[in-house]
């Protein structure tokens, strides 16, 4: 039964994003939560933390689950402009709020995966997902406390987290406040029409700017070299020299092209 109350309220000192967070011992989903208040504008920026949840989701239905304690799990309520309301930009915010926060407590630049993967050393270490009720629902995982061979048990061999990167003990609760001032901060850039920063760092971020790449859009799947990417379109030169462009809220998958792998993406 998800309960009604949370265990406690954190007040931050942000201007619109975890300004009110309420923080849950356990819930099914995060997102789930976030959907239940999202009838009242007034819960613009509401953000939902769980030190565990039963029933979280990932991309394409997947379960997210986590065991208590050990993974960031968040869920922001947003009534954000029109021009603000594009997976592509809002999944853009929470990656790269997410790799300042990594590089916040571990020193190390992550990378982005297309399109709403985190990842350190080649693993996955973090989630994004997009949905949209009355409002939009931002839900973020972040692995912190987990072990290699947690994660072996779990049949997750190529995810990792942020403690097997540093010798210090970390916090998720201070992680999480870190995480949320870092969203609070680019979404103030964003509701003044400032994108460019974030576009630069989404594409720095995911480091395929220039490179031979594989991209799938409905279903079918384009190579050539990436020339252009931003929130507008991506544009791809075949070997032939026929470009192509592409939005970005229609490609499933986006990755550097290796001649080597069996199959791709």
């Amino acid at each position: 039964m998800t309960p009604t109350k949370p265990t406690s309220i954190w007040k931050l000192d942000h201007k619109v994003i975890g300004k009110l967070t309420w923080h849950f011992d356990e819930l099914d989903s995060t997102s789930n939560h976030a959907a239940a208040h999202s009838g009242e504008k007034s819960n613009d920026g509401l953000a939902i933390i769980a030190d565990s949840q039963t029933y979280g989701r990932g991309q394409h239905g997947r379960v997210w689950n986590a065991s208590k304690g050990q993974s960031v799990l968040l869920s922001v309520l947003l009534f954000p402009p029109d021009f603000l309301r594009r997976p592509a930009i809002l999944t853009a915010w929470a990656a790269v709020a997410v790799c300042n926060t990594i590089q916040d407590f571990l020193g190390i630049r992550a990378s982005i995966k297309w399109p709403n993967d985190i990842l350190v050393d080649g693993r996955k270490i973090s989630g994004i997902l997009i949905e949209q009720s009355s409002g939009i629902i931002v839900g973020i995982g972040l692995n912190v406390l987990q072990t290699p061979s947690e994660f072996a048990g779990l049949g997750l061999p190529f995810a990792t987290s942020m403690q097997q990167f540093t010798p210090h003990p970390l916090n998720t609760h201070e992680i999480a406040k870190r995480l949320l001032s870092n969203l609070d901060e680019i979404y103030q850039q964003l509701l003044v029409g400032e994108l460019q920063t974030l576009e630069r760092e989404w594409v720095l971020g995911m480091g395929l700017l220039g490179r031979e790449v594989i991209l799938e859009e409905h279903g079918k799947k384009h190579e050539g070299k990436l020339l252009q990417q931003s929130f507008a379109q991506l544009e791809l030169e075949s070997s032939l020299g026929i470009r192509k462009q592409f939005v970005p809220e229609n490609i499933l998958h986006l990755c550097e092209f290796n001649p080597y792998a069996e199959s791709q993406p």
